[in-house]
């Protein structure tokens, strides 16, 4: 691992709502899954949260000019905010119809977004262009195509910190392409930390990335069996030891469905029970339950998504949607009871993109 210097249409009531949950009062409890395989690579991911975040599938083509001082209609970078023109398609599932929170663009490299209670992404630097945090994923999904190309574009740009009514935005970024390469992105007291490595495949919440593997470091694992004794709450440091024991056991799978299947079972061990107890009683957000679950399967260009309170996984093929320049985006709101499986051609065009 290694750590990079610093490189750093919705109301305003409705804003402030959106990011007084992601505030440093809330522990958003996600967890992302990284498996290579002879198959291809399969990353997944569970999204907890007290609330719906009112998950949309959207495929965004090419070409779409994008303003990164932007969130839900409301200029938040002032001064040099980043502008760029989309380089790649992508499919993406939005929360609140914001920003994207997870997803995978047209050459196989994904992107998701976890909840950081330790995000500090320093003073702003108008020398740099801004970008607000919530379009931090979808910046990396259009400009880049390999692991590689997504650290060295955020060479390019500061992140903003989003705020309304005191409370922030603090997220912090896992990235994989198709080839199984990975990268934990971090921002600690203004400084990027960004550990590269295709080795780091599971990613929580806090504390910060090395102090993770530094804790699964002193158990040992060596040798799997019904009788291992393993962590076993909804805790980010439970959650990671957990995922990644049984990731470090699992066979070769037979088939890319069977993959999926693996992955999605996976998930389930460290999801968060509807209405399981998180910071207690007492607390504002006394449960962070788990949404729904994504899988990007990122050699066939294929987004799984399941939500909690539905009982099918639908998926779609990214190959199939006209990312061409100027063709239309797509969008699906998966709380359907109705749908299920392969959901690409249900999707329905939009004027504009919603960011």
């Amino acid at each position: 691992m290694f750590g990079k210097p610093s490189i750093a249409r919705l109301n305003t009531a409705l804003l402030g709502a959106i990011l007084t949950l992601m505030s440093s009062q809330a522990t958003q409890a996600c967890t992302r899954i990284l498996w290579s395989t002879d198959l291809g690579v399969f990353t997944g991911r569970t999204m907890d949260w007290p609330e719906t975040t009112e998950p949309v599938l959207m495929a965004f083509p090419r070409g779409i000019e994008r303003d990164g001082g932007i969130l839900a209609g409301h200029r938040i970078v002032q001064d040099n905010p980043a502008r760029w023109t989309s380089k790649y398609g992508s499919i993406v599932t939005a929360t609140y119809g914001i920003g994207a929170i997870d997803g995978m663009n047209e050459r196989g490299l994904a992107v998701h977004l976890l909840y950081f209670n330790a995000t500090d992404f320093g003073p702003r630097d108008t020398s740099k262009q801004g970008l607000q945090a919530g379009l931090w994923g979808q910046y990396l999904l259009d400009n880049a195509a390999t692991v590689g190309d997504a650290i060295d574009s955020m060479d390019d740009i500061q992140l903003v910190m989003v705020e309304a009514r005191g409370h922030k935005a603090n997220l912090h970024l896992a990235v994989e392409d198709e080839t199984g390469d990975s990268a934990i992105m971090e921002y600690e007291n203004g400084t990027l930390h960004i550990y590269h490595d295709r080795k780091y495949r599971v990613m929580t919440n806090d504390p910060a990335f090395p102090e993770q593997l530094k804790m699964l470091g002193q158990h040992d694992y060596s040798n799997p069996s019904r009788d291992m004794t393993l962590p076993g709450n909804v805790n980010p440091i439970d959650r990671f030891q957990r995922a990644s024991y049984f990731l470090n056991v699992l066979k070769e799978p037979a088939s890319d469905r069977a993959a999926v299947a693996t992955m999605m079972s996976l998930l389930y061990n460290v999801s968060v029970p509807i209405g399981a107890p998180y910071k207690g009683r007492d607390s504002t957000y006394d449960s962070y339950s788990t949404e729904y679950r994504t899988i990007a399967d990122q050699k066939r260009r294929r987004y799984f998504l399941q939500l909690s309170t539905l009982p099918g996984v639908i998926w779609v093929d990214l190959a199939s949607i006209d990312l061409s320049q100027g063709a239309s985006v797509m969008t699906l709101d998966p709380n359907d009871w109705n749908l299920f499986g392969n959901v690409t051609g249900q999707m329905k065009a939009v004027k504009d993109a919603p960011f």
